[in-house]
């Protein structure tokens, strides 16, 4: 076995694992994952960051398939894929997948949604995922669904109840204990926020109202305060916004405008640590990562670029606020 001195760099990384040499050394710290997405190809790349630095996203690995609106969450060791579509023919997708956060390499079949549809909503706690809402058929119809799964386990979801309004566009936030769902389209730009307790079943309930009438936005937590930002907007017949907005997921209430992206964008990803949240891609295929510290508020900073850009992705991360 050959000897390396000086920096470990990925590039070494893969020289030894190409010669036959060694594995990857597992990765550590707040690692945030965006998978899927529609940048014209690709549409199953998996890349990751380390969320408390800055700097340009790094390969992971691939999807069992190409997925565009798909909803991910995740635990302290895995990441999960649900749901989406394909990109070029919308076909709708009941499909869930997973990778160890610790491990670069390939998703794996986890099982199936109750329900096939795209434009979903997720979050997790520690050991439960929630996936909910979504459009049921290629869009002609909104879906009122929440299942959940086992994150450590594998096998098809089960059904845990329904949202307050059947919508899609709509992304999820999580402490510990509470799911919340906030934005979406029901034929109409929404302000809905629902929520639901994640170690039980049953129906959400009305949460408040984000500060603007949106969807396809993006969100990400700590393990108190739930960030919601980006999107399609209702003003003057609908346009890509920068408002960033937060709740206090404990409690129940209006969200409050907390700042700005960098670039005004719509179908792009969140994913969090428990100080910071990642907002990446999204609007006509872009490569655009930017910041904020979450317990704080001020408009976002640029953290790098994605090595894919793409529109249509999911982010999660193994420090986001359900899992600390």
């Amino acid at each position: 076995m050959p000897s390396y001195s000086g920096v470990w760099t990925l590039a070494a990384q893969y020289q030894a694992v190409g010669a036959g040499n060694w594995p990857l050394p597992p990765l550590s710290g707040a690692i945030g994952l965006f998978g899927g997405g529609n940048s014209g190809a690709n549409g199953n790349v998996i890349e990751y960051i380390t969320i408390n630095s800055t700097g340009n996203s790094t390969d992971f690995g691939d999807l069992t398939q190409t997925m565009g609106n798909l909803a991910a969450f995740a635990s302290s060791t895995r990441g999960v894929f649900g749901g989406g579509n394909t990109p070029g023919t919308g076909t709708v997708i009941n499909t869930i997948s997973y990778v160890t956060i610790a491990s670069v390499g390939n998703a794996t079949d986890f099982g199936d949604l109750t329900v096939a549809r795209s434009d979903l909503a997720g979050c997790s706690s520690s050991t439960r995922g929630v996936f909910a809402s979504g459009g049921a058929t290629s869009g002609t119809s909104n879906s009122l669904v929440i299942d959940y799964v086992t994150i450590a386990s594998t096998g098809n979801a089960a059904n845990f109840g329904d949202v307050t309004l059947a919508r899609f566009g709509l992304r999820g936030a999580s402490s510990p204990t509470r799911g919340v769902f906030g934005g979406g389209y029901t034929g109409s730009f929404q302000n809905v926020i629902d929520y639901v307790t994640i170690a039980s079943t049953g129906n959400a309930t009305d949460f408040g109202d984000l500060t603007l009438n949106v969807y396809i936005l993006a969100a990400c937590s700590s393990s108190t305060r739930g960030i919601f930002a980006g999107g399609y907007e209702s003003t003057t017949g609908g346009q890509d916004t920068n408002v960033i907005s937060y709740i206090t997921i404990a409690s129940t209430g209006d969200a409050t405008d907390f700042g700005d992206l960098t670039v005004a964008r719509r179908r792009l990803a969140g994913c969090s640590s428990s100080t910071r949240g990642v907002f990446a891609g999204g609007s006509g295929g872009s490569n655009v990562m930017d910041y904020i510290t979450i317990a704080t508020t001020g408009n976002a900073a640029s953290f790098g670029t994605l090595l894919t850009a793409r529109t249509e992705l999911a982010g999660c991360s193994n420090d986001s606020g359900g899992v600390q």
